[in-house]
């Protein structure tokens, strides 16, 4: 669970309800809700295949609820694997990859098991890498884009109240009703954009990009254990994948 997410998320919605004096009744309107979401997720098919729009909720869900990536061990496992194969060859990994969980690093250990050669086994897993972060990116994309899109429909939706409004002119009470029902679409708009899809797609991006590092880390071991790079060596190596924090961490790890 994304901490940051679930508390941003309490924060700001509970400082909107408190902003309004929790007095939300003048802010709902049902018009509004179908214009904005309906106006918004309908473009959003027209601009991406049917299944992937589909993957969208699965694709928020990515920002509340995450696989936590740690680099230190990640390192850690690939020094002791280097340990192993200096001492016992590289066939003594394959004993190791039953009850290894990460998939990317279970091939590519598997590969260099294998005898593959050295250049194959970095173009197979770059390709792999390369398709992961065009994926993200594409689920960002989608996610920017909805979020660009909603301020757009509900400045549609002001648009038709304003409208509607200039066509009833006669009767000069209604157009304080008519005028705030007409700002509240606006709202909507910015509402979903600022609060929802803006930040989660830049937390999509964050962790993208983490896991696009993770996943280089691996290559770099990997090809470093198949060449019989010595263990201290590697992890010196693998060091600069790590911010000073976690090299400290990892630093005093190594002396307990």
């Amino acid at each position: 669970m994304d901490i940051g997410t679930v508390a941003g998320m309490i924060v700001v919605n509970l400082l909107m309800v408190v902003g309004t004096g929790f007095n939300i009744g003048p802010f709902i309107d049902g018009m509004s809700v179908a214009i904005v979401l309906g106006g918004t997720f309908g473009a959003i098919f027209i601009a991406y295949p049917f299944e992937r729009v589909l993957q969208l909720p699965k694709i928020m869900k990515k920002t509340f609820i995450v696989t936590p990536i740690n680099l230190i061990n990640l390192i850690k496992i690939l020094v002791s694997y280097a340990e192993k194969a200096r001492r016992e060859g590289l066939l003594a990994l394959e004993s190791d990859l039953e009850n290894l969980q990460e998939e990317f690093l279970k091939k590519g250990i598997q590969l260099i098991v294998d005898g593959t050669d050295p250049e194959l086994v970095k173009n197979i897993l770059d390709s792999e890498v390369s398709f992961i972060s065009e994926r993200h990116g594409v689920n960002k994309d989608m996610m920017e884009m909805t979020s660009s899109l909603g301020p757009a429909f509900g400045m549609i939706g002001t648009l038709i109240g304003l409208i509607l409004m200039l066509g009833n002119l006669s009767d000069p009470s209604s157009l304080g009703p008519a005028m705030a029902v007409a700002l509240i679409t606006t709202l909507y708009g910015s509402y979903l954009a600022n609060v929802f899809f803006t930040p989660m797609a830049t937390k999509l991006g964050y962790y993208s990009s983490l896991e696009i590092l993770s996943k280089q880390l691996m290559i770099e071991g990997i090809l470093s254990i198949q060449a019989g790079d010595n263990p201290k060596v590697l992890e010196e190596k693998l060091k600069s994948f790590l911010s000073p924090k976690e090299r400290e961490a990892l630093n005093k790890a190594g002396e307990e």
